[in-house]
């Protein structure tokens, strides 16, 4: 090998004297090879392997195919039961029973936090709370989870803020800020005018940034015969929470959009399954007919039929000449179907950023495997709790904050600035206990360590320090009144005790 080398060298140097744009071409084409043979085996079509094809940019396919994938989204979600309960859980764990909980902390010049400003803050949010959007049909953390679930199942979700004064719209509290729900399909995929910089109904300057979004006056779904007329909607009065893959892509895909081939085969042979159990369980025994000359058809029955009706202790006593009676023994159900399915939902399960123990209802394991496995699961609950807060939430909370103060129902002292007003923690829902034992004694070392706040605990869990300290006290003011020794209290005061000098007595 290393004599033929040094040949092809020496022809390559002869060659170049003699003909050097051969020479050239020949070294280039050594190069590609060379190239070829370091690149990825992948990326090498065959006739086992062919090429991926590419449809263009983000925005591309999602013309293309965006309609089609939120209809077959909610297909699933309506008829599937194991998609309807791992979105609804996906939903359950990135904005839980109460929603989002977003904790007030308006701060000074010196950085801290203005309770009685907090206290303010928390009286209108509860009672706007409760009326949060135009049908007045939803509370807050109803509209929440209506938002996060259209999002997951259709790829996006829109909400368009009402301010102040609008003709025949009464606004559910004092502060004059409403949020009227929009889906998808209410801003058409389809309307593109590239002179205006209209893409799939979002208007965009040159760097990107939506200035508007067109929406139809009506869902399209109600229209009879003709499409409804579109609105020009700022950009500054839509939310818009979507699912994305592709740098510089406008309109969101649906979360399911990689399954839908899995769940679809593993519905069909589950539905395969489930007849052919049911056709077995039809099937109980058959005559056998034995010999057929000693078969006399005049003796069957009057009609020429004869039908026997299983039931239990059922003696077979009219057997003809050469008839035997045999029972089916049927191999449904099948054995294999629970461990084929599981397999199934554990490759469903991880595209959906959901446990394959929540998707299954499948919660056998160890203390420390289901541990592990819900840790790690809260990672990918967190990337989705905080896609929703920072495009849906926190821009809600701090219009709703501006709208509180321009209206007057909310003072500020003199000095802060409105975008100190607005700062706040939103917290997603905990992730739950496994053993509340081991979890509060971690937690607790945790805190006397120094490592986390104790408001910071008390936040996580949905609570307020200030409110928990200050009915603790109340707690064990009532209880020394009514002169009840709890324990809890006990615990409390010997854990506050000062420490006794050396050969003291307490």
């Amino acid at each position: 090998m290393a004599k033929a080398a040094r040949n092809a060298s020496a022809f390559d140097r002869v060659l170049l004297q003699v003909a050097p744009g051969w020479a050239a071409s020949r070294a280039r084409n050594r190069m590609k090879a060379l190239a070829y043979r370091q690149a990825y085996e992948a990326a090498e079509k065959s006739h086992l392997r062919q090429s991926a094809r590419e449809f263009g940019s983000g925005n591309a396919i999602v013309s293309l195919t965006g309609t089609a994938l939120r209809n077959q989204a909610r297909h699933l979600y309506r008829n599937h039961d194991i998609i309807k309960g791992g979105l609804d859980t996906v939903v359950q764990n990135i904005v839980g029973p109460h929603g989002i909980n977003i904790v007030p902390a308006p701060r000074d010049r010196d950085g801290n936090i203005v309770e009685p400003v907090v206290d303010q803050i928390l009286l209108l949010l509860d009672a706007w709370a409760k009326k949060p959007e135009v049908t007045t049909l939803h509370d807050w953390a109803s509209v929440q989870r209506l938002l996060a679930l259209t999002w997951l199942r259709d790829g996006e979700a829109f909400a368009q803020e009402v301010r102040g004064f609008v003709p025949t719209l009464e606004h559910g509290s004092a502060v004059p800020f409403s949020l009227e729900l929009l889906e998808p399909d209410l801003i058409p995929i389809d309307f593109d005018d590239p002179a205006r910089r209209i893409q799939q109904g979002i208007e965009r300057n040159a760097w990107g940034r939506p200035v508007a979004y067109h929406l139809y006056k009506g869902h399209p779904g109600d229209a009879l015969g003709m499409l409804p007329d579109t609105k020009r909607v700022p950009a500054d009065l839509i939310r818009h929470v979507r699912t994305i893959d592709r740098i510089g892509q406008v309109r969101g895909i649906s979360i399911l959009a990689s399954t839908f081939t899995r769940i679809e085969d593993l519905k069909d042979y589950e539905e395969s399954e489930r007849i052919a159990a049911k056709i077995a369980a039809s099937m109980a025994a058959v005559i056998i007919k034995g010999d057929p000359t000693l078969y006399n058809p005049d003796l069957a029955g009057d009609d020429g039929e004869r039908r026997m009706r299983m039931q239990p202790g059922m003696i077979f006593d009219n057997l003809r000449p050469g008839e035997s009676v045999q029972s089916i023994d049927s191999t449904r159900p099948n054995t294999n179907l629970e461990a084929y399915r599981d397999g199934q939902l554990r490759a469903i399960a991880a595209p959906m950023r959901i446990s394959f123990s929540s998707l299954a209802k499948n919660y056998n394991g160890t203390y420390s495997a289901q541990r592990q496995e819900l840790v790690e699961q809260y990672g990918a609950y967190g990337v989705l709790s905080s896609e929703i807060i920072s495009q849906m939430i926190r821009p809600i909370y701090e219009r709703f904050v501006s709208m509180a103060v321009i209206s007057g129902e909310l003072v500020l002292p003199r000095g802060m600035v409105l975008s100190a007003a607005v700062g706040a923690d939103y917290l997603a829902p905990p992730m739950p206990w496994i053993n509340p034992k081991h979890e509060i004694d971690a937690i607790t070392g945790q805190v006397q360590a120094g490592v986390r706040s104790l408001s910071e605990v008390i936040a996580e869990r949905g609570g307020r320090m200030y409110d928990t300290i200050e009915q603790l006290s109340i707690d064990k003011a009532w209880a020394e009144e009514r002169g009840l020794n709890l324990s809890v209290f006990a615990a409390q005061n010997q854990a506050a005790a000062p420490a006794q000098p050396d050969g003291g007595s307490p």
